[in-house]
């Protein structure tokens, strides 16, 4: 918490007035009523009354009425005790902000609180999502007595800004002497509130000695006030016990302005009444005119006569008596007469408590609980306990705490010790007590002892005792005083004592004594520290590696350590090596040991071990030993690859190396038929790989090498075979991409231009992946062909592609490919090509086999989908098969319910294309529900019948109606086709007896059953006359109408397309044909047809030219009627533009009009 400065401490902070300045009660930190045009201020301890200006009184007001710009809550004034913690909370909603606003606190004017939060200062801030309201959070902990002050809290938001400033009031509660009169500690914290009267002890700051006085005299502390000047303000209420200077600077305010003339009142009351708790006060005032109507008020509130307050009239006197005072009564008291009002304070005094039973002397051991005990007059008294003079405050970490039984009051002191040996005195309002404390040692056993240890250099040391008590205790080592350090620890928990030692060291070791304090008794222990052997190879290289030349003399000095000395031993394999005189020796000393070889050989090359050992433990080392050498010569070399005067060899590293890594290789050449060897390289070679140069054609050579290491050269090689240098071809020619799939890449090339003598043997083809420069061969064997497709790449990615020749000589120099080519067959959008026969509903029997094949195009591979009636499609009982370029739908015998509309789906990628085949398989119908004989008359028989239920899946073309004379029941063929279900049968035999029988039909055929009459129709031979009934004549005159609509169609280029309607009316109406609202009129590319209402216009090899909207029109007498379609014209091309100029597939030939592009 920052310190304020001098300034801030002497000032007294002027709260805002309230807005009226008589009847608002002011809380205890507030100043007075009446006191808000005035600021109080205090100069070198004198207090005075300073006016405010009304103009800025005013412009303070006006900001306080203000609305918030920001805040939602706003930190409110707090007080808090010294010690105590306090938090102050601002609130800021978010739901207008786009961000964060930014807050700061501030102590005075300009002191920002951001750079001073840690121990006693802490900032936090929260958002809660739901309500999206910002909570800032400022908490003062442990708070000192120069934290009181003026605080204020700014937000800011962009152009938005609020602030808001409040007060902190910081109490301190110092302890007092027991020899005090604590009388004048009394103030008056509130006015009528339920704290009123209670100690506070902050009066009391200094020592002082107060004689005992059995009855003080009264005196008028305010009359005093009001006589004395300003600079004895704070003497005066010091003498008297008032701590509550601004409450007391306001009461002398209002009493000073209440002392002018009153026209109601003759005489008013006094400006304080005093009296003791349960006693009774009397207030009077003396009206100017007894008929004004007085009325008696306490903190604002009227008072009406009761038990309590009684109210008595004598003359113009006004009195009022309050029986019993409480400390509830101690308020502000006024009186209005009409307009006019005047008040007072009452004071009520609380009786002392006395200490009725007296605190006793006390001992006891340490480490034992301590009670000590009194008893007040009154219960739950407030009672101060002190040691030594010093208060003391219980608390969560503090040992004293304070048990309040009724009357009684104890003092508890857990776990006492010999600092609680003091004087105990407790302290009330009206007594005090004081008694003794002893604390003694009891007597000291040692549980358990420390013990001597021997400890491993690095590990850790526990010295641990424990003893009978609970007490404090010193260590020394070696009659020094052992002081605490980061590995050093002292620990002391209960009766246990310890001293930990982390990573001992050898200084560590010596006599160590703990001594408990108070006691002539010490516990000694001896600690003695040890040290493992240990080799030290810091001189040798990372793998232990010591290299001699062959020949030389080897002596290998490795320092040791350990406590004691340890024994060295020296070992190779299981063999040890002994001191003494021979070829390889060790010699010891007591820092290091050493081992000696005399004139080193390859054979002494290997591991060599070390072992110390002494009580502390042991030590094992490997050290490698190295002798090098010259090394062994290669072995002979091959002739990989030949050019025309060039070649390039190989060989392997000799198997021993000397010891010594190899440096380079010398090379050697020579011709078969000469003895005398060149050396072709003066530099060393470091590669097992050479390229010997500017040798003649034709001409056999050998090659041998040299190898080299820091010891110096190898002998030769032996000679590599004989070869002949020969001319590779030229590269291929014309590298072309003959085609492209997801995994394969076929290519294409031509021979080289220039083969040469050694022929051609074939050809390689590589490929490396992009941004790769690993080549792969494509082709195990070489291949004659000019043509070869890589397989097994991966989807999408991007390959080089490069082909040699090869002959006798090796490869040629590759031809490449001169870009990358992308592995990904190129993406053809999907395209149906629905057969033209199954543009309209497919129909077949059932029993017949539908096979259907519906070609499509797309690549790469489409993925086909078959819905029928928009449910998958069972395949149990229909067969899918799909081929890259078409899809076959196959039933084998179909019934009815393969019926329905099946839809085609093909899907490339992200394009999507779909199609619709309906089928229909029909069957023979059923018969005719029922047929009656309506009527008979002469040689004529009416019948009707009712459709069939059961129509086949096919619409009922018409009927056969057939008769049967009753005596030969042959049946006879009467009506054929007929389309009615009622109908006359004539040219009946008089005298006979017919039944008749009716047969289904539709395209399948007739039903298999035919329903016959149930009765049958006689004709009689004298039958009745029979008159032809009189019809009129049937207007069949119609409008023309559309029965069947012209519908969109898509037509191939080159090949014939038809539009087809269908039309009636009558008089027969005249047919027009239409290309955008243009007649057809003797074009030749056109032909139309109308055959029983069914009109066909026919375009012969249509081109994208015709594409357009068609309308056929309908004329008669009595209207005309129009409708339209649209035809688009699809070339065959190869992409996805259409309609527009087309692109012929390879090898496809067609021959267009000029005038149809």
């Amino acid at each position: 918490m920052p310190e304020p400065t001098k300034k801030e401490e002497n000032e007294v902070p002027a709260p805002a007035p309230p807005p009226e300045d008589e009847e608002e009660v002011s809380p205890p930190s507030a100043l007075p009523p009446g006191l808000g045009s005035r600021a109080l201020e205090r100069k070198d301890s004198d207090w005075t009354l300073v006016e405010t200006p009304p103009g800025e009184e005013q412009a303070k007001q006006n900001a306080n009425s203000q609305l918030s710009i920001l805040f939602i809550e706003k930190p409110q004034g707090g007080t808090v005790k010294v010690g105590e913690d306090i938090t102050f909370i601002a609130k800021v909603k978010a739901e207008d902000l786009l961000r964060k606003p930014t807050i700061k606190w501030f102590k005075g004017k300009w002191m920002d609180l951001a750079s001073k939060a840690g121990k006693h200062l802490q900032l936090k801030e929260t958002f809660e999502r739901h309500s999206r309201v910002y909570t800032f959070e400022m908490q003062i902990i442990k708070a000192k007595d120069n934290f009181a002050g003026n605080y204020r809290c700014e937000v800011t938001y962009k152009d938005k800004f609020d602030s808001c400033s409040f007060d902190l009031e910081v109490h301190e509660s110092t302890g007092t002497t027991p020899n005090i009169d604590i009388r004048s500690a009394f103030k008056r914290s509130g006015e009528g509130q339920e704290d009123a009267g209670e100690l506070d002890f902050s009066g009391l700051l200094k020592r002082r000695e107060v004689k005992q006085q059995e009855e003080e005299p009264q005196v008028d502390v305010w009359e005093l006030l009001k006589n004395a000047k300003p600079s004895e303000y704070e003497k005066i209420a010091f003498q008297y016990g008032i701590t509550d200077l601004r409450g007391m600077l306001k009461r002398l305010k209002r009493m000073r302005r209440e002392e002018k003339k009153s026209a109601a009142f003759a005489k008013i009351l006094d400006p304080a009444y005093q009296v003791d708790k349960g006693g009774r006060v009397r207030f009077v005032v003396e009206l100017a005119d007894p008929k004004l109507e007085v009325k008696w008020y306490k903190n604002g509130q009227e008072i009406r006569p009761s038990t309590k307050y009684i109210f008595e009239h004598k003359g113009c006197q006004r009195i009022l008596f309050i029986n019993n005072c409480q400390m509830t009564d101690d308020s502000e008291y006024y009186v209005t007469a009409g307009d006019e009002k005047c008040s007072t304070e009452l004071f009520v005094r609380e009786p002392p408590i006395m200490v009725t039973k007296q605190l006793e002397d006390t001992t006891a051991y340490c480490g034992e609980r301590v009670e000590l005990e009194c008893e007040v007059s009154e219960d739950d008294a407030n009672v101060k306990w002190f040691k030594n003079g010093e208060e003391i405050i219980p608390g969560p970490k503090s040992r004293y705490r304070i048990r309040v039984e009724g009357k009684k009051h104890i003092l508890i002191i857990e776990g006492a010790t010999k600092a609680d040996a003091a004087e105990y005195s407790v302290m009330t309002t009206g007594g005090q007590s004081s008694a003794k404390l002893s604390v003694d040692l009891k007597p000291l056993k040692i549980l358990t002892p420390l013990t001597d240890q021997t400890v491993n250099l690095g590990k850790e040391i526990c010295l641990k005792c424990e003893i009978s008590e609970n007490i404090p205790g010193k260590w020394t080592k070696n009659g020094l005083p052992v002081q605490e350090s980061d590995r050093l620890k002292v620990v002391h928990k209960g009766r246990i004592h310890k001293l930990v030692i982390a990573n001992a060291l050898t200084e560590d070791e010596g006599d160590y004594v703990f001594a408990p304090d108070a006691y002539n008794v010490t516990l000694p222990a001896k600690v003695h520290v040890i040290d493992p052997p240990k080799i030290i190879l810091d001189g040798l290289d990372a793998d232990n590696t010591v290299t001699v030349i062959a020949g030389n003399k080897l002596r290998l000095e490795i320092p040791i350590s350990g406590e004691p000395p340890p024994k060295a031993m020296w070992s190779r394999g299981d063999k040890a090596i002994m001191e003494g005189s021979g070829r390889i020796r060790t010699e010891s000393y007591p820092d290091s040991s050493t081992l000696v070889i005399d004139i080193a050989e390859r054979d002494d090359s290997g591991v060599y071990h070390i072992n110390l050992k002494n009580e502390a433990g042991e030590a094992h080392a490997s050290i490698k030993v190295k002798v090098v050498d010259f090394p062994d010569p290669p072995v002979a070399p091959t002739v990989t690859e030949v050019g025309d005067d060039w070649c390039i060899m190989n060989w392997e590293p000799p198997a021993y190396d000397g010891g010594s890594p190899i440096l380079g290789y010398f090379i050697e050449r020579k011709k078969k038929q000469s003895s005398r060897w060149m050396r072709l390289n003066f530099d060393l070679c470091k590669e097992t790989t050479f390229e010997p140069k500017k040798m003649i054609e034709g001409v056999a050579y050998e090659v041998r090498i040299f190898a080299v290491n820091a010891i110096g050269i190898s002998k030769p090689s032996m000679p590599s075979r004989p070869f002949v240098p020969l001319a590779v071809t030229s590269p291929p020619t014309l590298l072309t991409v003959d085609s492209v799939t997801d995994t394969t890449v076929t290519m294409r090339w031509r021979p080289p231009d220039h083969i040469g003598a050694a022929g051609l043997d074939g050809y390689v083809l590589e490929y490396c992946f992009e941004g790769t420069e690993d080549w792969i061969v494509a082709n195990k064997d070489l291949i004659d062909k000019t043509k070869f497709t890589i397989t097994g790449l991966p989807t999408d990615a991007k390959i080089f592609v490069r082909v040699k020749a090869v002959n006798a000589a090796g490869a040629s120099e590759p031809k490449y490919y001169s870009q990358p080519i992308l592995v990904k067959e190129i993406i053809e959008p999907p395209k149906i090509r629905i057969p033209r026969h199954l543009k309209q509903t497919y129909i077949r029997r059932v029993g017949e086999a539908v096979n259907l094949v519906i070609p499509f195009q797309g690549k790469p591979r489409p993925e086909l989908t078959w819905k029928k009636d928009g449910a998958e499609i069972d395949k149990n009982q229909i067969n899918i098969r799909n081929s890259e370029t078409d899809t076959i739908i196959f039933i084998r015998k179909a019934e009815r319910s393969h019926s329905g509309k099946y839809d085609l789906q093909v899907k490339v990628d992200k394009f999507v294309e779909t199609a619709s085949i309906d089928i229909q398989i029909i069957d023979r119908p059923g018969p005719p529900q029922i047929v009656k004989i309506e009527d008979v008359w002469g040689e004529n028989v009416a019948l009707t019948w009712t459709p069939p239920k059961d129509d086949g899946n096919a619409a009922i073309t018409g009927y056969t109606i057939q008769k049967a004379d009753k005596k030969s029941m042959e049946w006879f063929t009467v009506i054929e086709h007929y389309h009615r279900t009622s109908a006359t049968i004539t040219e009946l035999v008089i005298g006979n007896e017919y039944y008749f029988r009716v047969f289904s039909e539709n395209m399948c055929g007739l039903s298999e059953d035919a329903t016959m009459t149930k009765e049958s129709a006689v004709i009689a031979r004298d039958g009745k006359i029979y008159k032809n009934p009189v019809y009129e004549d049937f207007d069949f005159s119609e409008a023309p109408m559309f029965t069947q609509p012209l519908v969109n169609t898509y037509a191939i280029a080159g090949y014939n397309a038809t539009l087809n309607c269908s039309v009636r009316g009558n008089p027969k109406p005249k047919i027009t044909w239409m290309k955008n609202k243009v007649a057809i009129v003797d074009d030749p590319r056109y032909r139309m047809f109308s055959n029983q209402g069914v009109c066909t216009l026919e375009i012969r090899k249509p081109s994208p030219y015709d594409g357009g909207t068609y309308c056929c029109k309908a004329v008669n007498d009595l209207g005309t009627v129009e409708i339209e379609c649209k035809l688009e014209v699809k070339v065959i091309y190869q992409g996805v533009n259409t309609p527009g100029q087309p692109v012929f597939l390879e090898g496809q030939q067609q021959s267009l009009h000029n005038k149809d592009f």
